[in-house]
């Protein structure tokens, strides 16, 4: 009902409708401002741009929400928003603790369904988030971040509704509409011509890690790449999986907002990862091991440990000179194969 949560103030203002139609592609410009995060599975490899919409895709059992949580108090932004629909009690209390201890509650506006809560008002979460974002973003030229979990929540509370409607259920039991539902918001995402813009960061949870599942699927359809968190079984933390995740924007940016180093860097690193993939895969198969191989799978396990790992926070800049680092530390620069004027400007003897 957009009361305050806990007894606080009676909230003053303007009254706005919710749920209103998406900004005309007439009045968008082309996103083109960094949205930095201190995480370097994003910065380095998917960076985010302002105005884009992104999911988090992960298992139940990871800790998405203390990555929305250090998300929102690292990005470089105005405003942050949170949308939480059937979150526990724990989970709210763990953002609210982070936020008021971190000094940030000024920036930070939360619209909360808790798991006590009716599931249909999980329907609503997302439409007062974005509708708020507006108010920041179209009429003050604010920088917003929006953040929504669950997404999968709110696609469950959809087919109850549906359900009770007697609508048939389409894939997966979800309602036939699911597709309308979930570009309804994620189009929400804007980069306005007044510097304004609304950036969507969500997250939807896996069925046992199931990707082809109705609320994942058509979530890939809508937005614009995605983070894929796993559980690394070499360094035992939880990475931004370089593989399966994907920010589709991040060209707008790297090399042009960053430095002129970026894109060579984030490429031979990802290729040099899969060396390491392929060198695990003949140990596994009982294959005998180049040195190159060894080497690559210690830096495969350096590069999650100090650059993959969600508890990274750093800027950019030293994202990118640790990764130098690690270059040189197990390969030759012909190895390497990046652009010779950058092995000379860049390259750090270990």
């Amino acid at each position: 009902y957009g009361e305050p949560l806990e007894g606080g103030e009676i909230i003053e203002g303007e009254a706005r409708e919710i749920g209103g139609p998406t900004v005309n592609p007439f009045r968008r410009i082309q996103p083109s401002e960094l949205i930095a995060t201190g995480i370097a599975g994003i910065d380095l490899n998917n960076t985010i741009v302002t105005g884009q919409k992104i999911p988090f895709f992960a298992d139940p059992d990871q800790p998405y929400n203390a990555v929305m949580a250090n998300v929102a108090l690292r990005a470089k932004a105005d405003k942050i928003i949170l949308g939480g629909m059937g979150l526990t009690n724990d989970d709210f209390l763990y953002f609210k603790s982070v936020f008021e201890n971190a000094g940030a509650l000024d920036r930070i506006v939360s619209f909360v369904n808790t798991t006590e809560n009716p599931p249909v008002e999980r329907l609503l979460v997302p439409d007062m988030a974005l509708t708020a974002a507006e108010y920041f973003a179209v009429d003050k030229g604010e920088k917003v971040l929006v953040l929504l979990t669950d997404m999968t929540l709110y696609a469950d509370a959809l087919a109850i509704v549906s359900n009770r409607m007697d609508q048939i259920p389409s894939k997966d039991s979800m309602p036939g509409s699911l597709y309308s539902d979930l570009a309804k918001i994620y189009e929400k995402a804007v980069q306005l011509p007044n510097g304004g813009s609304i950036t969507i960061i969500a997250v939807t949870t896996l069925s046992g890690g199931d990707i082809t599942h109705a609320i994942p699927d058509n979530t890939g359809y809508i937005t614009e790449g995605q983070l894929f968190l796993r559980n690394d079984s070499d360094t035992g933390k939880v990475i931004v999986d370089p593989f399966r995740s994907l920010s589709r924007l991040k060209q707008l940016v790297i090399g042009k907002k960053t430095r002129e180093d970026h894109p060579q860097v984030m490429n031979a690193c990802v290729r040099l990862y899969a060396d390491a993939a392929n060198a695990k895969t003949k140990l596994e198969n009982g294959f005998d091991l180049s040195d190159y191989d060894e080497r690559t799978l210690k830096f495969a396990f350096d590069y999650s440990e100090k650059l993959l790992a969600i508890d990274v926070n750093i800027e950019i800049n030293q994202m990118l000179d640790t990764a130098w680092g690690l270059f040189a530390k197990y390969f030759t620069k012909e190895e390497v194969a990046i652009k010779e004027e950058l092995i000379k400007k860049y390259w750090k003897e270990a």
